[in-house]
């Protein structure tokens, strides 16, 4: 009889196979993928329900709601498929919790915001770590740092700034200066000017590679065609700092990060000076946990740190990155699949991608 089957058919059948081991597996990756149909009970179901396992003589499948409801189904009561996913509850509930943690004065209690989202405290941490690659504690953090840098260009004293940010004493502020601003608030202020920044010039597979460090750790790596519009990038990206050559002993850290881009499961064991925005770092944070082979929509990665409609702006994010492959947004793609963008060349995109 299979011989007789077309090649359209093979495939349908050879998908339904698949549907059905993510439902014998209540396989919640698949939710929204595709929907479960029982024919005995009239009933739809995600591929991740709960309820007794049907038989699979009775098993109908559906790419979407509105097809499995016009063939006469109705939604299961148990893991309600006509409502959001637990992904995306979880998602949502983190998406509040962000805008509370931004909203608030002073750091906020972390048991009042787990409460109003509907989790434990257990859960909530989990769940936050999950979504956005920070703890709560860490997230409000970089967001009190990101208020800071805002305040420190608009306000005529340090203090002032200070307070306005949410640190409730200069003490606990200079605790945490060097990793809240990278450089001395004073220094901040001015732009970075006299935070001094190494940097050297290499060649690697993809062209020419610069490699930049502050005294915190590599602060930039670019890649390019020419070594000059990689240094005038440098400049323009540190406009007030002092840049300077980074003589022998910086030369092991541009063979590190070169070998790093030639074979990128050895992993850069390097610190790094990261610099951006609250909203950045959350997007950097996330792209860190992408392991090599993969990747993930800009749709993906604005879900993961809670902020599902925040696609573009992840997008923006990705564009301002200045590590490229330590913080590897080559691995963020379209939702078609599509490469699109990348501020280093689309054409070394691929490239990264195929050799990981």
């Amino acid at each position: 009889m299979m011989a007789h089957m077309t090649s359209a058919t093979r495939r349908e059948a050879a998908s339904d196979d698949v549907r059905w081991n993510a439902l014998v597996n209540r396989d919640g990756r698949a939710d929204g993928t595709f929907y479960v149909a029982v024919r005995t009970t009239g009933i739809y179901c995600r591929p991740s329900c709960t309820s007794r396992r049907p038989l699979r003589k009775n098993v109908r499948f559906f790419a979407d709601r509105a097809s499995a409801e016009r063939a006469g189904f109705r939604a299961c009561k148990r893991c309600r498929p006509d409502g959001r996913t637990r992904a995306e509850e979880n998602a949502a509930r983190i998406g509040r919790a962000c805008r509370m943690i931004e909203s608030a004065r002073d750091a906020p209690d972390l048991d009042a915001v787990a409460t109003r989202i509907g989790m434990s405290r257990s859960h909530f941490q989990r769940a936050f770590k999950l979504a956005t690659g920070l703890t709560p504690r860490s997230y409000a953090a970089a967001h009190r740092d990101g208020n800071l840098r805002a305040l420190l260009k608009k306000t005529a004293r340090v203090t002032d700034a200070i307070y306005a940010a949410g640190f409730n004493s200069n003490g606990r502020f200079y605790a945490r200066a060097d990793a809240a601003l990278g450089m001395r608030p004073q220094q901040f202020r001015k732009g970075g000017r006299d935070a001094q920044i190494r940097f050297a010039v290499g060649e690697c597979s993809l062209g020419s590679i610069l490699v930049a460090a502050s005294e915190r750790g590599v602060c930039a790596i670019l890649l390019g065609d020419e070594p000059e519009a990689l240094v005038r990038d440098l400049e323009a990206a540190f406009p007030n700092a002092a840049l300077a050559s980074g003589g022998r002993g910086f030369e092991k850290w541009v063979a590190t990060v070169v070998g790093f881009v030639e074979q990128p499961r050895i992993g850069l064991d390097l610190p790094l000076d990261v610099r951006g925005t609250a909203f950045q770092r959350r997007v950097w944070k996330a792209l860190q946990t992408i392991p090599p082979g993969s990747t993930a929509s800009y749709a993906e990665v604005a879900a993961k740190i809670g902020a599902p409609r925040a696609s573009r702006a992840v997008a923006a994010a990705c564009a301002a990155n200045v590590l490229a492959v330590a913080i590897p947004c080559h691995r963020v793609i379209r939702r078609d699949g599509a490469l699109s963008g990348y501020r280093f060349g689309v054409e070394r995109k691929r490239a990264l991608l195929a050799r990981e």
